[in-house]
């Protein structure tokens, strides 16, 4: 049916122009994004058939959310319509070096966060669906949204489904110990992992000296088919060096690393996951998802919002070595 499925909460996005904070400005800037729709989004582009699981209001900000998932080609069948409830929003304040870019949730009580185990159909959805994808995002939203995800991860196991798992730490919404309670029993029933440094430390309590140990770690410690571990480095907002390495029970890949001016940096890691998967799920290769994962991830910070609105020929053209100036 699928190749690729996601499941989460999106919301509104509201930014001040101009470095502004929030306190000082006039205006906001409107975007949609949420990690798992980000996906979903990124895969499509790509070329996949994707599919979004989330629950949302039926209200013109519900619709405003499924209709943009939509103009990228997202099918937004499965998703859960409700006729009170609210959809969730954040807001982003871009900083600049020394200041940090913040993120300021106002997700509580939203239509999504009151997800209850039986009410998505999963048996349909994830029939004849490659892969699922979810994040550690969505069970920290709620306990019930937990309890979902856990529903998710045992129906897709028993339909044969792969399941992928981007870690995706959110130190707003919970702590380190309540994510370890949550994810680390969730671990067995996962498949392709995506996770970071800081992230593995902080959630699962694995730590390395290097990416590649740190991945050969977890493929020791839990029954995952490959682990992927992206990194960013930097010292500034709006530059940065970003790859990252992949590793399964026979061998490590490594990619290019790219140097990256920052129009936006939100969707990076969702971007990277995209490229990834559709290489892993679409090609069945995992060097291509790798080389794929990494310069979506980097085309992404070219664009401001959580969307990536490159397409497939320009990641090929990154692939075939960067070409500065103007494209005429």
């Amino acid at each position: 049916m699928y190749d690729l499925v996601t499941f989460g909460e999106a919301m509104i996005r509201l930014s001040p122009p101009d470095f502004k904070r929030l306190e000082q400005t006039t205006t906001l800037d409107l975007n949609i994004g949420g990690a798992e729709l980000n996906v979903a989004v990124g895969v499509s582009r790509l070329g996949m058939k994707s599919a979004w699981v989330s629950r949302l209001p039926d209200n013109p900000l519900g619709r405003m959310v499924a209709n943009k998932a939509r103009e990228f080609g997202v099918d937004v069948s499965p998703v859960i319509w409700q006729k009170e409830g609210r959809t969730g929003l954040y807001f982003l304040e871009f900083g600049a070096t020394p200041r940090p870019t913040s993120v300021v949730y106002d997700r509580a009580n939203s239509s999504f966060s009151k997800i209850q185990p039986g009410e998505v159909d999963w048996e349909e959805i994830l029939q004849s669906t490659s892969c699922l994808h979810l994040t550690g995002i969505t069970p920290a939203v709620s306990k019930s949204s937990a309890a979902v995800t856990l529903e998710a991860l045992q129906k897709a196991k028993a339909s044969g489904c792969r399941v992928s798992l981007d870690l995706n730490y959110r130190a707003k919404l919970w702590s380190p110990e309540e994510a370890h309670l949550t994810l680390a029993p969730m671990m067995d029933l996962v498949d392709i992992l995506i996770t970071t440094k800081g992230d593995s430390r902080t959630i699962l309590g694995i730590e390395a000296e290097n990416d590649e140990a740190l991945a050969k770690s977890l493929l020791d410690k839990y029954p995952i088919e490959m682990v992927a571990v992206s990194y960013r480095e930097g010292d500034t907002v709006w530059q940065c060096l970003f790859s990252a390495i992949a590793v399964n029970r026979e061998k490590t890949y490594t990619t290019r690393t790219y140097n990256i001016d920052i129009v936006d940096q939100v969707g990076r890691g969702d971007s990277f996951a995209a490229g990834f998967l559709y290489g892993v799920i679409g090609e069945n290769d995992l060097q291509m998802g790798l080389d794929y994962g990494v310069a979506f991830a980097a085309l992404k910070h070219s664009f401001p919002g959580d969307f990536n609105w490159c397409t497939k020929d320009e990641v090929e053209a990154l692939l075939a070595g960067p070409k500065p100036g103007v494209h005429r």
